[in-house]
């Protein structure tokens, strides 16, 4: 079972059809015990992380998953909330992967918003994939680390991915980044 955490932050309705694409029947959840009966667990995110933290913390989330022990994908600001905290929000967020989420500083345009290419290390996650390109939108960014598998620059060098155990990150939306993305969904449901 794929459960797809429902937190009223995400773009949920694309990663479900993106999955349903796959030939996956995902399950839409908030509920604790789904998550942890799930094979794997999609943490989509679009939105302010003041609010998402809110909704995680309201149903019981935040206790939850960072105690998972199966393969979990955060996309974009779920990827983010993974971290130490953000620079979006003064509520602490999950803290599984040890950073800081911070805003761009940069003289190019805020969000970053559409196409860009990715530099990987051939990670599990992009077996298959042909290109590099993937589409973004985020105006906050984790800085490379340890966990990094993946990186990106939009004036400054990012994180695109990382793993950190059984916790995966996206920085972009493969549900919306066409063959690629999907692709990169199957290598995440093979896992």
């Amino acid at each position: 079972m794929i459960a797809v955490i429902n937190y009223g932050a995400g773009n949920t309705f694309n990663v479900l059809y993106a999955l349903q694409q796959l030939g996956v029947q995902p399950i839409l959840t908030n509920n604790v015990a789904e998550l942890r009966a799930a094979d794997k667990i999609i943490f989509p995110g679009v939105g302010h992380a003041t609010y998402a933290m809110q909704q995680l913390i309201a149903h019981n989330i935040t206790t939850v998953l960072p105690t998972l022990t199966q393969p979990v994908l955060g996309i974009c600001l779920g990827m983010q909330l993974l971290y130490t905290n953000t620079a979006e929000s003064t509520l602490p967020t999950l803290n599984i992967i040890k950073g800081n989420v911070k805003k761009f500083e940069t003289q190019l345009p805020v969000p970053h918003t559409g196409w860009n290419n990715i530099d990987n290390d051939a990670h599990i996650l992009f077996e298959g994939i042909t290109t590099q390109d993937f589409y973004f939108v985020h105006s906050y960014y984790a800085a490379i680390n340890e966990y990094s598998i993946a990186t990106c620059n939009y004036q400054i060098n990012f994180c695109a991915a990382v793993q950190k155990n059984n916790f995966y990150g996206v920085q972009f939306h493969p549900e919306k980044s066409g063959d690629a993305g999907l692709q990169l969904l199957k290598n995440f449901i093979n896992l």
